[in-house]
């Protein structure tokens, strides 16, 4: 069996821009990804999320990001990466579903079902589709109504004649509210207040965002999100939302009944449907066997390179888990991988 010099873990846009760097280099690699076709996350999202809603998708390394108002995201954007990977000619291999990653010696061991690729580093790009999260609150599992997460948003017209309850303090719940609000009943709550950005956000302000939470991960905290940073911002889109009274925002409840939830004063709420816009967690559980975590919960990094092993560098996690830090960590990714050496590409794994 040969060894790579890296293996790529994750075809989205830090895998993909990861790869493009790492080949630029001369760099012997290939990218692992577990869809069944090129897009990413973005293959997965809601149909009625359209080029005109996302905001922004940042071009990868030496392109143009797709300019298609009104066309849905999940097959603009995923057509942008489809491109992309045949005109730079990367050596992907799907669908490959990363199960552990292990260390035999000075190399590492990328195992998926009983295929193997055995590499001197690896890239981590798998990002946070996989691993929505939904806090658990006491009374959950007695819930009569429909409870769902973002990943299986299926429109506002699902909704439609249905009390909805809101949960989250992201952009993603700001714009399902934006859609709800005007066919149904909604409410919304949040665990802190939500903060609203004045002013435009600009590209230095999307550095500066990315900074703080970067600053998280150098420190070995489990990452936060970008938007926190940010704060939230209406789109014109979400005006009428607003008009009906949408965003005025509840602290959570205390507890869910069958028919609703209870508010911290004992009073009950009436709601069909929970919706869990709860945002992620990275998708790094394959990463187990190497130990990377620190005592403050979080995979502490030096730029892209985890300070527990050097020979891992994780892209789309902490501040490139955004499309502004996406690219950026992919060239610094390739850049450390060149800078650990190279070894004979024939050389056989024992």
């Amino acid at each position: 069996m040969s060894v790579h010099e890296s293996v790529v873990i994750g075809g989205g846009q830090a895998g993909l821009s990861a790869s493009y760097h790492l080949k630029r280099r001369g760099i012997d690699h290939v990218l692992l990804d577990a869809n069944r076709r090129p897009g990413g996350a973005w293959q997965h999202r809601w149909d009625s999320l359209t080029m005109t809603d996302v905001h922004g998708v940042a071009a990868l390394p030496d392109s143009t990001p797709p300019s298609a108002p009104g066309e849905r995201a999940n097959v603009a954007v995923a057509r942008y990466f489809a491109d992309y990977e045949r005109e730079h000619d990367l050596p992907v291999i799907r669908p490959v579903r990363v199960d552990r990653v292990t260390s035999r010696g000075d190399l590492l061991v990328v195992r998926a079902g009983e295929r193997t690729w055995t590499a001197s580093t690896i890239v981590n790009a798998t990002g946070t589709w996989d691993r929505p999260f939904v806090p658990h609150y006491p009374g959950i599992e007695t819930f009569g109504g429909e409870q769902l997460h973002t990943t299986d948003y299926p429109g506002a017209e699902h909704f439609r004649g249905r009390r909805v309850l809101v949960v989250g303090g992201g952009a993603s719940a700001v714009q399902f509210l934006g859609e709800l609000a005007p066919v149904t009943d909604t409410v919304w709550v949040t665990r802190r207040p939500p903060v609203w950005r004045s002013g435009e956000f600009d590209r230095e302000a999307g550095h500066e965002a990315v900074a703080l939470v970067e600053e998280r991960v150098r420190r070995g905290l489990p990452p936060a999100s970008v938007v926190s940073v940010t704060g939230l911002a209406l789109r014109d889109q979400e005006r009428l939302a607003e008009s009906l009274g949408a965003y005025r925002r509840r602290p959570m409840f205390a507890s869910i009944e069958p028919g609703g939830v209870r508010w911290p004063d004992g009073s009950v709420e009436r709601v069909d449907v929970i919706l869990w816009a709860t945002g992620f967690r990275p998708a790094v559980s394959h990463l187990a066997p190497l130990r990377l975590r620190g005592p403050l919960g979080g995979i502490q990094l030096d730029g892209t390179t985890a300070v527990a092993d050097p020979r891992v560098q994780l892209v789309g996690y902490g501040p490139s888990a955004s499309t502004i830090g996406a690219n950026r960590a992919g060239r610094a990714a390739a850049i450390a991988v060149s800078r650990r050496g190279s070894r004979p590409r024939d050389r056989a794994a024992t």
